[in-house]
């Protein structure tokens, strides 16, 4: 595990960034006079370039290497967060937050490709398991430096941009050698949606719900009245929430038909987000309780689907569903701001948690009718792994896709 620190210390300086952007992003978007609707376009670009961003990445880190990669990454990222308070826009802020999304998912990408290549199988899961402890760990800091202060400078976007910077410095003196980049195979959607239906069901939705989530979440907890610290603590409610509760519940699923612990962390969510409504009026403090419970319900269920995922496919298949499941959720991800900015515009803050009930009791009844059509017995192949969306290269440590066996091994003969 040591030699990866490097790499994990990259990461963690990174999300703190990352993390802090997002939010402030949110809260200034607000000083400056956007609406909601506004905003939640201006957050869309941050998903879509993350998305895109996918599909480039691989091509430039063959093409001149992990370190430059990783450098170059970090030159249009930083460019792009010290752009933003140059340039107040707002077709400006979503072409630059099309930009750092692209960026940062290149700089991931450079990451966890390194990562995938250094432990030996006995060792992945660990790796897999502490690399998704930095990234909830980092994204919870990054909010909390909020509290410096958000006004009309520059201060916090030149933090933002140091953090992004300084993530260079371990990985760019790490003496570990350069990784092949080989391609990710993809599953294509119209088979992941035959054979996986509801996992593929559940991580589009689930990006739709959670999209509007890191995009608005500090709109809605400034337009209730939460102070800049308030804000903060809104949002570290809900990431150690999900990083508390997707264990136990990951590990009860393990215990019953996936879809039916699938359906029901849907209906919990459900009621948790209707909660919010009265939670908004009586105090922070109960504020932040729902949404601990919302972020432990909701962080779960993009992982419960690639379990299920898991438990559907071939062994051969894995890694390219996986992949196939991201891209699905990475849509949904990149829709769900614009769609809640809408809907926020037209019926006030409150409307977010209605939007997040919504989408999550469609995605249960989804999920009873699936059951009631297709009744499955058979044993779970494949434990539960917490985690977040990233990049292909962190679903290659999951030891089920690491250990699947090579569909064309004529090839490499």
């Amino acid at each position: 595990m040591l030699p990866l620190t490097a790499l994990l210390a990259g990461v963690a300086l990174l999300l703190m960034g990352s993390g802090l952007l997002g939010t402030l992003l949110a809260v200034r978007g607000g000083l400056e006079g956007f609406d909601q609707r506004t905003l939640g376009l201006v957050m869309s670009g941050y998903f879509a370039g993350f998305f895109l961003g996918t599909f480039a990445a691989p091509g430039l880190i063959r093409r001149i290497g992990h370190v430059r990669a990783f450098a170059f990454y970090t030159g249009v990222c930083a460019i792009a967060v010290l752009l933003h308070p140059l340039w107040v826009d707002p077709i400006a802020w979503f072409v630059l937050r099309l930009a750092t999304g692209a960026a940062l998912v290149g700089l991931f990408t450079v990451i966890e490709s390194w990562l995938n290549a250094q432990p030996s199988p006995e060792h992945r899961s660990r790796v897999f398991a502490v690399y998704m402890a930095v990234n909830l760990g980092a994204l919870a800091c990054g909010q909390l430096l909020l509290g410096l202060g958000v006004d009309r400078g520059f201060a916090l976007f030149s933090l933002v941009a140091i953090l992004v910077c300084a993530a260079a410095l371990p990985v760019t003196l790490t003496r570990l050698a350069q990784p092949s980049f080989p391609d990710t195979p993809r599953l294509g959607l119209r088979r992941l949606f035959r054979v996986a239906p509801a996992a593929a069901a559940s991580a589009g939705l689930s990006g739709l719900a959670m999209g509007a989530f890191w995009g608005l979440g500090p709109t809605y907890a400034d337009r209730i009245g939460l102070d800049r610290m308030g804000i903060a603590w809104f949002m570290v409610s809900a990431i150690i929430g999900g990083a508390l509760l997707q264990w136990p519940l990951g590990r009860w699923s393990d215990r019953v038909d996936r879809r039916i612990g699938l359906g029901l962390v849907c209906v919990a969510a459900t009621v948790t987000a209707l909660l919010a409504l009265p939670a908004a009026a009586t105090g922070a403090g109960w504020v932040f309780a729902v949404f601990f419970a919302y972020g432990g319900l909701a962080f779960s269920i993009y992982p419960m689907s690639v379990a299920h995922m898991l438990d559907t496919l071939p062994a051969d298949e894995l890694l390219a569903g996986c992949s196939s499941l991201l891209l699905v959720h990475g849509i949904g991800a990149a829709l769900g701001p614009a769609a809640a900015g809408l809907v926020m515009t037209r019926h006030g803050p409150q409307a977010l948690p209605l939007f997040f009930a919504a989408v999550l009791a469609v995605l249960a009844l989804y999920l009873a009718v699936r059951l009631a059509g297709h009744r499955r017995t058979r044993p779970h192949p494949a434990p539960f792994h917490p985690m977040l969306r990233t990049t292909p290269g962190a679903l290659a440590l999951l030891p089920e896709t690491g250990d699947a066996p090579d569909p064309h091994p004529e090839e490499n003969h």
